[in-house]
């Protein structure tokens, strides 16, 4: 019960179903799952911990607000982290998980046509997760989940705004670069992947750009 409460709150916040600046309550949390206060209490401390959410008093936390600082560290942080898991990868990667890649590109996609914004989200995740797990789910891996998880309330604003911030297909773009083992295409396809996404809101929300 524990693991699983804290995976359901890490999942809202990591999907954006939390915005930035939203409050939550431990009662209202543990009404919203079916469970008791304990786990919902030690869920969030997890979860303060991992930098996901932030209190406020002894009964209440919220989602951390993004100043251009903390957008600057993070955005460099995860681009720094996965263009150097993605390249571990790369020649690790097989035509089975290409498949599963190109299936994972495709749900996102019908998830943003059906506006279902958490689960474009939580696909698009795990479409880079398929990849850097290929050789990097000891250290980096976790490493750049507890990134996603910070961006992931400003991830759900950038893909509300999908003809602004994705005018390419960048994931195709990885999938190509690792059929031809190009490390210097697969790396420019990360981080334009990420900059066109979080990248691109942040650079507008905070420069006026």
């Amino acid at each position: 019960m524990k693991k699983w409460t804290y995976r359901s709150l890490r999942h809202s916040v990591m999907t954006g179903r939390l915005p930035p600046g939203q409050a939550v309550t431990i009662t209202g949390l543990a009404e919203e799952l079916g469970v008791s206060a304990m786990p919902i209490r030690e869920a969030l401390h997890l979860l303060v911990a991992d930098g996901a959410l932030e209190h406020m008093d002894n009964r209440r936390v919220r989602v951390p607000n993004m100043t251009p600082e903390k957008f600057d560290e993070t955005l460099s942080a995860r681009i720094a982290l996965e263009t150097l898991a993605a390249e571990r990868a790369m020649l690790h990667v097989d035509e089975a998980r290409l498949a599963r890649m190109q299936k994972l590109d495709a749900e996102i996609d019908e998830a943003y046509d059906a506006d279902d914004i958490e689960s474009g989200i939580e696909r698009n995740f795990a479409f880079h997760r398929c990849l850097y797990e290929t050789r990097s789910s000891a250290v980096l891996l976790p490493l750049i989940e507890s990134v996603w998880v910070r961006l992931g309330p400003f991830m759900r604003e950038a893909t509300e705004n999908l003809e602004e911030t994705y005018r390419f297909d960048r994931h195709a773009e990885a999938m190509q670069a690792i059929r031809d083992k190009d490390a210097e295409a697969l790396r420019r396809a990360i981080v334009s992947d990420i900059q066109d996404g979080a990248g691109y809101l942040g650079r507008k929300r905070f420069s006026g750009a």
